[in-house]
């Protein structure tokens, strides 16, 4: 009997254990609970990029145009002595403008306005050139070029700006290439643009002549 028993209680042991494993886990009793909502977490919309608002296109001065009195000119020159277009009244003026002295453009322009300078005082004419470098470049250019007109210096932009000659370029301002012929009243008789220096002044010479000559008769 004893014997029986030792066996039996094992068995018993090993199968209570095997229905405890077996037995699924009781469900528990949610009956009369409300479900809780997660709550809703409200995120304020990305602000919108700023931009800032775009530069308004840079709008040249218009040039002025044949059959004007020229805009007023008073700069100093080379020699730091101020220059005025009236001075020169009575006289045909070569107002050109430039972009920089000692450049390879601007130093052949004003070479050849040079070599013809008697030429232009046989036309009762004077050369005046316009850039906006400093009297101190002028000075530098004219004497290293042997230079014997006058340049003038508008470093304030004053005197490009009424001609309509200002231009800008990567952040830097210049004066574009650019002359005004005017008669010994004060009028423009011709405008150039887009000047080639190479032949400039011959080209200035002939046109000179010729409005010369029509004037006289």
């Amino acid at each position: 009997m004893k014997r029986a028993l030792l066996v039996l209680v094992p068995l018993l042991f090993v199968s209570t254990a095997t229905f405890a494993e077996e037995a699924p886990a009781p469900k528990p009793d949610t009956a009369g609970i409300k479900a809780i909502p997660a709550p809703v977490i409200e995120t304020a919309p990305a602000p919108a990029a700023e931009t800032a608002p775009a530069p308004a296109p840079a709008v040249a001065t218009p040039m002025p145009e044949v059959g004007t009195v020229a805009p007023d000119v008073a700069l100093p020159s080379q020699d730091g002595k101020t220059v005025r277009l009236g001075d020169y009244r009575g006289k045909w003026v070569v107002l050109y403008f430039y972009p920089k002295d000692f450049t390879g453009g601007c130093t052949l322009e004003a070479h050849n306005f040079q070599r013809d300078l008697a030429k232009f005082k046989e036309q009762k004419a004077v050369v005046v050139g316009v850039s906006l470098d400093s009297v101190d470049s002028h000075q530098a250019f004219c004497s290293k070029e042997s230079l014997e007109f006058k340049l003038l210096s508008d470093a304030g932009h004053t005197v490009a700006t009424k001609y309509g000659t200002l231009r800008s370029y990567e952040g830097q301002s210049y004066a574009s290439r650019s002359t005004f012929l005017i008669d010994p009243k004060g009028v423009i008789r011709k405008v150039y643009v887009k000047v080639d220096p190479a032949i400039h002044s011959e080209a200035v010479l002939s046109d000179l002549a010729q409005l010369a000559k029509a004037k006289k008769s």
